[in-house]
């Protein structure tokens, strides 16, 4: 499996948009990865927008940059709250100087605006925050995804695909 060995990152809050968690972790645990879902506490269950469970593997305050080699944002309403944990910016933040991939779609862009990693960066997001996208300084394209060095993102559910693809292929480099 050509993602063996490697570990990742996907961050949880209740509301994250369901489709947007699961399709890219069980894809990337199909091809070997190691998936934590990281959430403000471990052993929560956070609920998704349409009423999917997922329980936080970790917490926050218990995972170090160092150990991984990647991070997924899922959309819905979760990065609204994830953007509000100095630790989730924080890691964000220290994944984007270590040139490790970071996935986002939908809403989730809102996060990596807020680690104020955008500045250049071309990627899309859902239509509805291409705004704050561009404030952030983002260069944003109405592509199904978008990969600039390590910045994969994506817009919206019919774009998972292409999206879980795309961030795996840059994991296995």
């Amino acid at each position: 499996m050509r993602l063996a060995g490697k570990q990742v990152v996907c961050f949880v809050e209740s509301e994250f948009e369901d489709l947007e968690l699961w399709y890219p972790v069980l894809r990337l645990r199909e091809e070997g990865a190691a998936v934590h879902l990281v959430g403000p506490k471990a052993g929560h269950v956070y609920i998704g927008k349409y009423g999917v469970p997922c329980e936080a593997d970790k917490a926050m305050s218990e995972i170090d940059p160092s150990q991984y080699d990647g991070v997924l944002v899922p959309g819905g309403w979760a990065p609204d709250k994830l953007r509000r944990y100095p630790e989730v910016l924080a890691f964000v933040r220290a994944m984007h100087e270590a040139k490790k991939p970071i996935g986002h779609i939908c809403h989730a862009g809102w996060v990596l605006a807020s680690a104020k990693i955008l500045h250049g960066v071309k990627t899309t997001s859902t239509p509805g925050i291409k705004d704050d996208m561009e404030n952030a300084g983002a260069i944003w394209i109405d592509e199904e995804v978008v990969v600039d060095g390590h910045i994969v993102g994506s817009r919206r559910p019919p774009d998972l695909p292409a999206y879980a693809k795309a961030f795996a292929d840059l994991l296995a480099q």
